[in-house]
Order: C-alpha cells, then structure tokens, then sequence
C-alpha cells in the first residue's frame, strides 16, 4: 500500500496520495490546487488516480478536485450531504471503495460541516484498519470548529453536538493503533489547540486530546465553540469556491516581473501590494502604501486577510520567492497576481522610487508602558480570542486580525495607535495594513504580547 502524506506549513494542510501497489489504481484526498506534486508522485510509484476525495468543504484553500479532474478524468467524491454545481460521487457511511486489496471505508463524521467524512484505510478487505483519514473532524490535539462560514445549513450548536457524536461513537471506539492523518496541523484557523505533529494513533488521541475526554455533550458544546480563532473573511469566498464549477488553476503559470514604474503606478492606483520581505527589511526601508505579510510566516491566509479574492495584487519580493509566492496565493484562490518586483538582495530599493521609501515605526515594550501611563495611545491587541486567555496587556482593545479591515472605522482617530500581536510578526501586517488604510499615527509593538510578558509580570 502506498499511503503518502503532503503537508505544507504555509496553510497548515495535510493531503494524501492512496494508492494500491498491485493494481496501481490510487486516489487523492483534500488536494490542494497545484496538483503537479500528487500527479509526479502517481507516476513514480506506478500509480493511476481514478479519484479524489474531499473530506468536506474546505473554507481555508481552494481545493484542487477540479483540476485533477482535468488531469485524470476521474470522479470527484464527497459525503452525500455535498450539494455542488458539478457531479459528484456520493459517499454514504459505510461505503467500501476497493483499489484492489487496499480498501477505503467511509465514515460520516459530521461536526465541522454536515457533509464531513473520514475515510478508515485497511491493507487488506476485512484487515484491522491501519489508519483514519479524519479532515477536520479529529485534529491532534483537538476537533475540529463547527461555526465556519462554509456550514451545509443549521446552528453551531447543532453542528456540535453532531461532532459530540462523531467523537464518541464514530471515531474514539476505533482500534487504539489506528494511525491518525487529519487534514490540518498546527496554526490552522479550523480550530484552536492544534498540535504540530503531523500523525498520531486513536488510543493516544484518546488519552491526551483535551477536546475528547470524557465529558457531557453540554460541556463539550461550550469547550468546542468558544474561543475560537477568528475566521479571516476569505474563508466563506473559498467553501463557495469549492461548491462550484471554477476555472482551474494554470498549473505552470509565471507571474511577470513589473517596472520601478509600474509599481509606482500601481500604488497610486491604490492596487494592493504585498510586500513578502522579513519585518526587519520592512522596517528598515519599505514602499508607502505597502502591507508587510512576510513570506518566512503564514503568508498565504495572512494575505487573505488583507486583500480580497479576485483583487489585483502586486507582489515585493526577494529574487526568487516570486512565484512560489503568487503559488501560495493561488492556493486561496488569490489568483490576481498581476506581477511582481524584486528588491535586491539585501532587501533595498532603487533610487528611482526613493521617494516613495519609508521606515516602519515600531515601539519598545519600555515605551510603551510609559505611553500607556500617560494615556498618550491606544493599544489595540490583534490576537485571538483563545490567545489573551493567556494573558492581556491591560488597556488594551481586542481587534483580531482577520476582523481588523472591517472594523477600521471603529479606530478612536484622537489618538496615536500601537498594534500587537504574540511576537511580533503579525503586528507588522497590521500596522502597515492600518497605514495603507491612511491611519497614519501607528506603530507596532517589537517582539509583541511575549516581549511585554518577559519585561513586565513578575519572575
């Protein structure tokens, strides 16, 4: 049996390549939309994808059934409570897809959305499974959020109880080796405590995931829907995305490289540029009107934070993050990267956009305190809801970040704003999205919510 597991930090994603070594007849589970990886792989082990599997609907990628579709001329598959724009193979409870002697057997899993799924694996028909596929239902660590944007029709409550349910009498009773593969990780706004190991087992779920000890349903319900991450706005763009008959990702596109003027017209124009740079070259020197979402974190759902799918997007970049760059947008169905440019690479600009160049204003945790004593600012926290459980600077407004371009209108304007986060990544983002919006007195706070802890609480 081949079992191959792909994940990508950037979306905290994990898809698998499933296939059957004497019959070379395989499948892909929850792809992403560059599929090249899965096809190179097929074709190494001698496989032939005759299928894809969604696990659900996913809100925070584009998935990429649709274009393996195009590349393999196979059927597309989901829980039989899917209701898509194109055909689908249904998938009830029970069901067994034969790959020869591999064999998948259905499970429905309802609780992230209606139409969840996980797929239990055996080796062998009538073997002891040796894994579940469980997307978002069953993470390491936790379960999966049941109040997203994309949900198939009812309440939160509804949806977590039905995951109560799933846990308990679907997933938990199944063998404690059951190897464990869901379809996120660590970081993932699908849910709150996610561990960042890739692979566990059922009986190790069982005796350390928080989120499904013994507990009553009630109880269960109030854990799995409060403090949630919050949902950055593409996300509801993206489950509707995955529901329709879209145009398939190019899978050998290039974006082009744009002139010092043409990205000088482009800010003027007011088209978004991202700028991918470390903070620390963002600060140093960086274009007026740019948004810092640094390539070395979570660039592809941070970008989805700060520019709408189908907005124009023009990309700063260090040479040869460009298009893995746009790549990583088009994941989230950002694919309206018309071009990029390339600082050198020491992170500089030419002198033909010298006046456009600006340092980035950050403040020290020692300033900040004073100015917070004074009454001189206001702060505003972008973390989530589930981080300041941990601690709060007091004083602070919390604004997270997936909400912070729908609620600029709620900045106080009487004051200057400093902006934190954890550590100091996604302050940047915010600060400079917030002076891009034309809020011009902000800074954000170095080393975030951490660096103030270490300075400030008692040892």
């Amino acid at each position: 049996m081949i079992l191959e597991q792909y994940y990508i930090e950037c979306l905290s994603h994990a898809s698998y390549l499933i296939g059957d070594e004497a019959t070379g007849r395989a499948v892909v589970v929850d792809p992403r939309r560059d599929v090249t990886e899965y096809l190179d792989d097929a074709r190494r082990y001698g496989l032939t994808i005759e299928g894809v599997i969604n696990t659900h609907f996913h809100a925070d990628f584009v998935s990429g059934h649709l274009e393996l579709l195009e590349a393999t001329g196979g059927w597309i598959g989901f829980g039989e409570a899917a209701q898509t724009e194109y055909p689908i193979r249904r998938l009830a409870h029970g069901g067994h897809l034969s790959l020869g002697e591999v064999e998948l057997e259905v499970l429905a899993t309802p609780g992230h959305t209606w139409e969840s799924i996980s797929l239990l694996v055996r080796e062998t028909p009538g073997a002891v499974p040796t894994a579940v596929l469980t997307g978002d239902s069953l993470f390491i660590g936790d379960v999966g959020r049941p109040d997203l944007a994309n949900l198939g029709g009812g309440s939160t409550t509804d949806l977590a109880r039905a995951m109560y349910r799933t846990i308990h009498r679907v997933l938990l009773p199944l063998p404690d080796a059951v190897t464990v593969l869901p379809a996120h990780g660590a970081g993932s706004s699908c849910g709150k405590n996610l561990s960042a190991e890739l692979t566990s087992t059922i009986g190790e779920q069982r005796r350390t995931n928080p989120s499904v000890q013994s507990m009553s349903e009630a109880d269960f319900v109030a854990l799995i829907t409060d403090g949630q991450p919050a949902a950055p706005a593409y996300f509801a763009v993206d489950a509707a995305l995955n529901k329709v008959a879209r145009p398939v990702l190019d899978q050998h596109r290039r974006v082009p490289a744009v002139t010092a003027a043409k990205l000088r017209a482009a800010l003027t124009a007011g088209v978004r540029v991202l700028d991918a740079r470390s903070v620390a070259d963002f600060t140093a020197a960086h274009l007026r009107g740019s948004v810092n979402v640094g390539f070395d974190g979570r660039f592809a759902e941070t970008g989805g934070m700060v520019a709408d799918i189908g907005e124009d997007i023009v990309l700063i970049t260090y040479p040869g993050q460009e298009q893995d760059a746009a790549m990583r947008l088009a994941r989230i169905g950002s694919d309206a990267v018309i071009g990029y440019f390339n600082t050198a690479a020491d992170g500089t600009f030419p002198g033909g956009l010298a006046d456009l160049v600006r340092t980035a204003p950050r403040t020290t945790v020692t300033e900040l305190d004073s100015l917070l004593a004074d009454g001189a600012i206001t702060l505003i926290d972008i973390r989530n809801p589930g981080e300041r459980d941990f601690g709060v600077i007091p004083g602070s407004v919390p604004i997270p970040l997936p909400q912070l371009r729908s609620r600029v209108g709620d900045l106080p304007g009487d004051k200057p704003i400093v902006v934190h986060c954890a550590g100091g990544w996604r302050s940047s983002v915010a600060a400079s999205l917030l002076r891009a919006q034309g809020i011009e007195q902000v800074s954000d706070l170095v080393g975030g919510y951490n660096a103030w802890a270490d300075q400030s609480m008692p040892a």
